[in-house]
Order: structure tokens, then sequence, then C-alpha cells
């Protein structure tokens, strides 16, 4: 019975022992996976294995999809850094992370995590697109502190690079309407050895979500950017025909600094250059130095305001303002030249019309005493009256000093006889003359000092008529013909006064002071042609779109 038993137990022992391990086994086959998944995280030896898979037979000397499908490249772009721009370069600088995806069916993997995270080491050994920027004069990627690239590799294969970059870019402008211009500058980029058939770009996030340019990332000075747009173009060459994909930024020029630094500096030379309408044209010099000095000054402004620009050929709209203006200047010193030669002009016509307008008088009353003197001294020189005669005479005329004259008396000194020493002496007779050179200049100059008459009496003045003569006999037989000497000497003397007596003294020459009829004309002409010339100039290129168009748009 013992015997019998024991087998019994020992079935049931073994059976217990293989329930114990089933279920132990069991329990190690569903905690087996999350353990291997666990040691795969923790041991970088795993991500080894799998990247040498990758790599095992990888040929990156061929596209995606080699011989086969065309490969696509998404592209986008973050703009980090706008500006600045230079005008005379006619280029702009930003700075963009540029992100490029596509599909490498080579790198597809099977693992425990769903993007391997590598860095710029494992971008040599892999595909990458060749893209360039067409229009790019430098671009850098950025090396500091190290490379600045980013490389993930996705399950599927999907393979994301992304690059800081610095591109200096090419921006073609044409400057007609200089300041107030607004250019697009655009950014072409795509690849260089690939054709279309073989490798296209398109966006990554569609036409208008590709590009961001942020507000706090502009750096511009003179210009707003307004915004962006996007688009692509097919290229054709020689080797083939070529995506290019291209991002326009719309810049408009600020006006501040040029209106601050050459519009109105030039608007206050004109007005100061019209100042010189209102200044007396006598002042020469004055208005000289106001036309000269604002014509070097507006030459100053033309040539400081061309430092900012490239040497183009054509004129631009500060080049009008600045040539109008200067013409301005320029006409008002020639205006200033023209009222100058004018008023001179003037003068001399108004002085040889004087001039004409003046009789012409006869000898000075001192060179018709001196011929008068002459011929009495050459008389006196010829008839030599005796000393004795001179005697009888004396008290006769003593009686009679002065001579009627009608109305008015000329009155006549004392003849006497003066001592030997004063009187001078004939040439022909010892005795001294009563009758000599110095008698009769007395003589004529009481003649002279005799009042006129009222200016209702007629007065000939030093006339002496014969009712005179004819009434002093003695005198008359005495002297002879010196006394009619005497009386045609007076009469000439008084004919040569009379003239003086009765016109008016010549006017003098007509003074050229005042207002020139051109500088009345210029005051009103020039500021208001200059005023006109602004408001046209203004409302023309402000209301005028001047924002360049982007090829995408025309």
């Amino acid at each position: 019975m013992v015997s019998a038993k024991e087998p019994a137990i020992a079935m049931s022992a073994g059976l217990s022992v293989a329930l114990v391990h089933c279920l132990c086994l069991a329990t190690c086959l569903t905690v087996l996976p999350g353990q291997l998944r666990k040691e795969e995280r923790l041991w970088p030896e795993n991500f080894t294995r799998i990247l040498d898979r990758l790599l095992d037979g990888y040929d990156n000397r061929l596209r995606p999809g080699f011989g086969g499908s065309v490969t696509e490249v998404k592209t986008d772009i973050y703009v980090t850094s706008f500006g600045p721009v230079s005008d005379v370069e006619m280029e702009y600088t930003m700075d963009v992370f540029f992100r490029q995806t596509w599909v490498d069916k080579r790198l597809r993997y099977d693992g425990p995590i769903e993007i391997l995270r590598l860095n710029n080491l494992m971008v040599t050994k892999v595909w990458t697109p060749d893209t360039f920027f067409r229009n790019g004069k430098k671009s850098v990627s950025h090396n500091m502190t190290a490379p600045n690239k980013l490389f993930r590799i996705m399950r599927n294969g999907t393979i994301l690079y992304t690059m800081r970059l610095t591109i200096s870019a090419e921006c073609p402008m044409r400057l007609v309407d200089f300041p107030m211009d607004g250019h697009a500058c655009p950014l072409k980029f795509g690849s260089y050895a690939y054709p279309k058939s073989e490798m296209i770009y398109t966006w990554t996030k569609g036409p208008k979500n590709s590009v961001e340019v942020p507000e706090e990332s502009s750096s511009l000075v003179q210009y707003d950017l307004l915004g962006h747009t996007v688009s692509n173009e097919t290229v054709k060459s020689i080797t083939g025909e070529y995506i290019v994909m291209t991002v326009y930024f719309h810049l408009r020029r600020k006006m501040g600094y040029f209106m601050i630094q050459t519009y109105i500096p030039c608007i206050m030379t004109v007005i100061l250059s019209q100042v010189s309408f209102w200044i007396n044209k006598e002042s020469v010099p004055a208005r000289t130095v106001f036309g000269i000095t604002t014509v070097l000054t507006m030459t100053t402004l033309s040539i400081s305001a061309r430092h900012s620009l490239p040497k183009v050929s054509y004129a631009t709209a500060m080049d009008w303002f600045i040539a109008v203006c200067f013409a301005f200047v320029f006409s008002a010193l020639i205006e200033f030249a023209a009222v100058n030669y004018f008023t001179n002009i003037q003068t001399e016509k108004a002085k040889r019309k004087a001039a004409k307008s003046i009789p012409e008088f006869p000898a000075t009353l001192t060179q018709r005493e001196n011929c008068a003197e002459e011929a009495v001294t050459s008389t006196d020189s010829n008839s030599n009256v005796r000393k004795r005669t001179n005697t009888t005479v004396q008290p006769e005329a003593a009686n009679m000093k002065r001579i009627d004259t009608g109305n008015s008396s000329v009155p006549l000194p004392p003849v006497t006889q003066g001592p030997p020493e004063v009187m001078p002496r004939s040439p022909s007779a010892s005795s001294p003359n009563p009758f000599s050179r110095i008698s009769i200049s007395e003589t004529l100059a009481s003649a002279r000092a005799t009042p006129s008459a009222p200016p209702s009496t007629p007065v000939l003045t030093g006339y002496i008529p014969q009712r005179a003569t004819a009434g002093s006999p003695a005198i008359h037989h005495l002297l002879g013909s010196r006394l009619e000497q005497i009386q045609t000497t007076a009469n000439t003397l008084g004919s040569s006064a009379k003239p003086s007596a009765v016109n008016p003294p010549p006017a003098p020459p007509p003074s050229s002071s005042g207002t020139s009829k051109i500088d009345k004309y210029a005051r009103i002409l020039f500021p208001v042609t200059f005023g006109a010339f602004n408001m046209v100039y203004w409302v023309v290129y402000l209301s005028k779109d001047t924002m360049e168009k982007s090829e995408s748009l025309m």
C-alpha cells in the first residue's frame, strides 16, 4: 500500500513544479520587450549599430532615387536679421536659418526612437542638395563655436538639414525716383548641378508661410520693410533647365535724412538768393556776395548729395530738384548783373542828355578882365596924357563922382594922382599917369560893385550910356578915345555876366538810386515760380507709385 501511494505523490509534485515553471516563463515573456527597450535607450552602442547599418553600403555620391523618381527638396527660410542695405553697392545683407527637407529611402531604419538627432559630422557622410544662391555676392556659414548646422534623420528616411547663413545678395535698384523710391530685393536659390528632370524645389509650408520675417529682425535705418513675396521660375541654360526659388523683400526708403540734409538746405538757399532783390541796387558788393555765396552753397549741396548714390548715368528726382534750385540761384545772380548793366546805361544816357541841354557859356569873368586890362595897358602905352592935363581935369572929375545911367548910376572913384612910387610909369613918359592900368581896374571894380536895381526896374549892368558922356564934354574932350575903350570894356563885361544872372545853374545828373523795374518784377516772379515748382514736384512724386514691381507681379 505504501509503495502504491508513493508514485502518486511523486507525480503530483512534478506537476506542481511544471506549473511553476510555466508561470515563470509566461512572466518572463511579458517583461522581456520592455526590458529590451530600456536597455536600448540606455546603451549608445545600440545607436552606433543603427548608424553603422544605415551607412553600410551607402554611396553619398548618388542622389536619392537615382535613375528613378525626381528628388524633391522642400525649403523654408527664417530671417533673424535683415539689413543693412547699401545703395552704392546695390546689395543687402541678412542673417537667416536656411532649412531643407528631402526623403532618402536608403536611410530608413527600424529603431526604438522616431528621430535621430545628429551633429554636423554626419552631414559629410550622406548626400545633401547642392543648393547655391544665384544672386549672392558673399555667403558665410557660421562656425563659432562649432559649425552651426542641424541634421536629423527620421524613421521613414526623411532628412532635415538646417544651416545658419549670412548672405550678401545683389539688389538691382532703379533710382529714377530717388529718394521717394521703393525696391523689391530678390533672394534667388536653386540647384547648381541637377536640372529639374532630376531635382526640384518646393516650399515647405506653402508660398505664404515658408518665409518668416519677424518685426524685431529688421535692422534698417533708411528703409521700411513692407513685406515679402515668393515665387519660383525655370531658368534655361546650356546644361539644361533649372528650378529657381525666389523671395522678394519689398523696401521703401525713408525720406527724413534727405529732407534734413538736402531738400531743406536747398530751399533755404534759394530763398536767401531772392533776398538780394530787396537790397538797393547801388549795394553792388552786398548783392554780389549774396549771389556768389548761394551758387557755391548749391554746388556743395549737389556734390554731397551724390556721395550716397552710385554713379548712375540718369538723373534722379533729387538731381532734378537740385538742378532747378541751382537754376533759381544762378538766375538771381544773372538778374543782378542785368540790373547793374541797365542802370549804368541809363546813368550814361542821362549824363549825355544833361550835357547837351546846358548852353556853352563864354569865358570866365576873370579872363575877360585880364583881356580888358591888357587892352587898356596897350592903349596907355600908345597915348600918354601929360601931367598938367591931369591936374586941370581933377576938380571937375571930383565933382562928377557918379555917372547917370538912366534909372541907376555907376559910381566912379575920384581920379587922383598917386605918389610917384606907386603909380606905374608909361614907357614913353616919365611922369605918373592917373589913367594908368591900376586906375582903370579900380574903375571897373567900382562899376561891378554897384548894387542892382529892384526887379521891376530894368538894369543894364556894366553899361554906360552915351548920355553920361554927352553931359560931360570936358571929360570927353580930355579922355577922348580912352573913354570909349572904357565904355566898350564895361559893356563886354556886363554882357558876359548877364547870362549867369538869367539862366539857372545846370542841374546835376539824375541820381541812379531807387528800385529797378527788373527787381520789382523779380520780387514777384521768382517766389511765385519757385512755389509753383515745389507744389508740382511734391504732388507728383508723393502721389506716384514709386515701388518697383517684382517679376512675379509683373
